[in-house]
């Protein structure tokens, strides 16, 4: 194959536009072994994926049994809605503790308006007790 129209296959290679043909012929390229020196270093990519493909792995792999997740799945789901029914009591005892403030805060509310009220009317009947007391001494400075 002419040495130019190598490299422009492997330029288009390089930029990953070559066909499953172009890419057949610089591999065939490669395997003949007669190979320009500024392309060398190319013929070993191409002599790897070559003999990449014949490699294969002859140990054995030990698998172990597969463990049952069923188990762990009961036990999980009886953990979930334990924690979920606890988390529901807890809820619902802060519910109530906030409803008690809330009707110990309107309470506390009322009695102080209502003592306010209360004071404010006791203040009137004080003040009404005391014009009382000055006319009752006015009148016994004039009958004295």
């Amino acid at each position: 194959m002419e040495l130019a129209n190598i490299e422009k296959l492997i330029e288009k290679y390089l930029n990953a536009e070559t066909t499953l043909q172009e890419e057949a012929a610089l591999k065939n390229y490669f395997k003949e072994g007669i190979v320009a020196p500024h392309l060398q270093e190319y013929a070993y990519i191409f002599n790897y994926f070559g003999s990449a493909k014949e490699e294969k792995y002859t140990k054995t792999i030990k698998l172990e049994p597969k463990k049952s997740n069923k188990k762990n799945f009961k036990w999980f789901s009886v953990a979930a809605s334990i924690l979920l029914l606890f988390s529901v009591f807890v809820g619902k005892q802060q519910y109530n503790k906030h409803q008690q403030r809330k009707e110990a805060e309107k309470i506390y509310a009322q009695v102080s308006k209502g003592l306010e009220l209360l004071s404010t009317n006791l203040k009137k009947g004080e003040n009404a007790v005391a014009t009382l007391y000055t006319y009752e001494e006015s009148v016994n400075k004039i009958l004295k």
